[in-house]
C-alpha cells in the first residue's frame, strides 16, 4: 500500500499579525451560487501551498495565515486541497486553526482528494483510500471533510480515448464510440483500471455513510474520460450518481472544452455539483509557466504571442476574468477554483471577481480577449489539450 509522505514543515503556533492589509477592501462579498452544495462563485486552491508553486520559507511564514483569513473575510468559505500536494494539507489545517475563533468549522468547506501520493504513485486500494482520507483528517484538524475527490482518475483507469491530444468535442457526436461514450454501453467496464475506480468510490461511500465525508467524487483533466467514469459510477451497482466531479484547466482562455461537456455531466450523468479548477492552466497563463508543466512548445510560444496583446498583469487578469465570467451564473454556474500565494493576490482576484460581477469589462478590453482567442485558434491551439497521462 503506498502511504502519504510524511511532513517535516515546521509551521507557525501563534497567530499572524492582523494589519490594514489584511482587511477585506470595502465592496461585495464572494456570493454563494445556487447549487447542490452551497459552494461560493470562487473556491480557494491551496495546491499553491505546496513545494510545486512555493518555499519553504514562505510556506513556514506568516503568509499561507494570512491569505486563508482574507479570503474567509472576502466569502471565499470553501478550499481546495490533496494529500498529493505535499505539505498543503497541513499549512491550509495550521491556517484555518489559528482562524477557528472568527471562523468555526462550519463556517467554511474543506475539499481533498485522494488515491495519488506522487508524480506516478497511485494506490485505489479500499486500504490506501480509507489511509489517505484519515492522514487528511489529521493534517487539516477537522472531523469530517466536506468533499472528498478519487485524485486524476485518467491515471488509473482503463484507458478508452479516441485520441491522446487536441479537441476531444468530437467524444460527444461522431467518436462517441472511440471514447467509450455510446448509449446503451454507459455500465461497461473496459478493464482492470475501471475496477479499481469502482473500487475505490466505493470505499468512499462507506466512509460518506459513516460521517467521515459528506459528498465524494472525481478529478482529472480529460473531459471525456471524466464522463465516461461518471456515467461509469452511475450505471453499476448501487446506481447512484457523482456528488462532485472537477475538471481543470478546461474553462480557460486557451481552453473552455469543459463548457461543451457540461449539459451532458448534469443531464446524462445526473452529476450533483461540478467545478471548475486553474484559471491560469496551471501556471500556463501566467509570466513564469512552471518547468514541470505538460504544455509542449508550441503551446508556450502561442501563450506567449497572446501575451502580446497585454501590459503588465493584464494578460493575467484577462485570463482570471474570462474563467470568472464562464462560470458565472449566467453561463456555466459552476464554482471556480483558483489558487493564490499570497494576500495581495487575495485582493486582486476579488478585484477581477467584483469587475466581471458588475460588467465593467469595456470595449478594448473585449477587443483584446477577442484577438486572444484568435490567436490561440490561429496557431492551432485553442481547446486543445495535452495528453494525460
Amino acid at each position: 500500500m503506498v502511504t502519504p509522505s510524511p511532513i517535516s514543515l515546521t509551521v507557525p503556533s501563534e497567530v499572524a499579525p492582523d494589519e490594514e492589509e489584511d482587511k477585506a477592501l470595502p465592496g461585495a462579498s464572494v456570493s454563494l451560487l445556487e447549487n447542490s452544495l452551497h459552494l461560493p462563485s470562487l473556491i480557494l486552491g491551496a495546491g499553491t501551498l505546496s513545494n510545486q508553486y512555493n518555499t519553504n520559507d514562505h510556506l513556514s511564514g506568516f503568509a499561507p495565515m494570512r491569505l486563508v483569513r482574507l479570503a474567509l473575510r472576502y466569502g471565499i468559505k470553501a478550499f481546495d486541497t490533496s494529500i498529493y500536494y505535499g505539505p498543503s494539507e497541513v499549512v491550509l489545517g495550521n491556517a484555518l486553526r489559528s482562524v477557528r475563533d472568527e471562523f468555526p468549522r462550519e463556517s467554511y468547506q474543506l475539499m481533498t482528494k485522494c488515491g495519488r501520493f506522487g508524480a506516478n504513485a497511485f494506490d485505489y486500494s479500499s486500504a490506501a483510500i480509507r489511509n489517505s482520507v484519515s492522514q487528511s483528517l489529521q493534517r487539516l484538524q477537522t472531523p469530517y471533510l466536506d468533499t472528498v475527490y478519487l485524485h486524476d482518475v485518467e491515471f488509473v483507469c482503463t484507458p478508452v480515448q479516441g485520441k491522446q491530444t487536441g479537441d476531444h468535442a468530437s467524444a460527444l457526436t461522431e467518436d462517441k464510440a472511440a471514447y467509450g461514450l455510446e448509449e446503451g454501453r454507459e455500465g461497461e467496464i473496459h478493464g482492470e483500471g475501471d475496477q479499481k475506480v469502482l473500487d475505490a468510490f466505493t470505499e468512499l461511500r462507506k466512509m460518506k455513510e459513516e460521517g467521515l465525508v459528506r459528498h465524494i467524487g472525481i478529478t482529472g483533466y480529460p473531459v471525456a474520460t471524466l464522463l465516461r467514469l461518471s456515467l461509469l459510477i452511475l450505471h453499476n451497482p448501487p446506481y447512484e450518481p457523482v456528488d462532485v466531479l472537477l475538471s481543470y484547466s478546461h474553462i480557460s482562455l486557451q481552453n473552455s472544452t469543459f463548457a461543451q461537456f457540461v449539459p451532458h455531466f448534469r443531464q446524462r450523468a445526473k452529476v450533483k455539483q461540478l467545478v471548475a479548477a486553474s484559471p491560469f492552466s496551471m501556471g500556463l497563463l501566467t509570466p513564469s509557466i512552471p518547468h514541470w508543466h505538460p504544455s509542449p512548445e508550441g503551446l508556450r510560444e502561442a501563450v506567449t504571442q497572446a501575451r502580446a496583446e497585454y501590459d503588465g498583469d493584464g494578460f493575467v487578469d484577462a485570463a482570471l476574468a474570462y474563467s470568472i465570467r464562464r462560470c458565472g451564473p449566467e453561463d456555466l454556474n459552476v464554482p471556480l477554483v483558483v489558487g493564490v500565494s499570497s494576500p495581495e493576490e487575495v485582493h486582486k482576484c476579488v478585484k477581477v471577481w467584483r469587475k466581471v460581477q458588475e460588467g465593467l469589462m469595456n470595449d478594448d478590453e473585449r477587443l483584446r480577449e477577442v484577438k486572444v482567442l484568435k490567436a490561440f485558434s490561429k496557431a492551432g491551439y485553442l481547446d486543445w489539450s495535452w495528453a494525460s497521462p
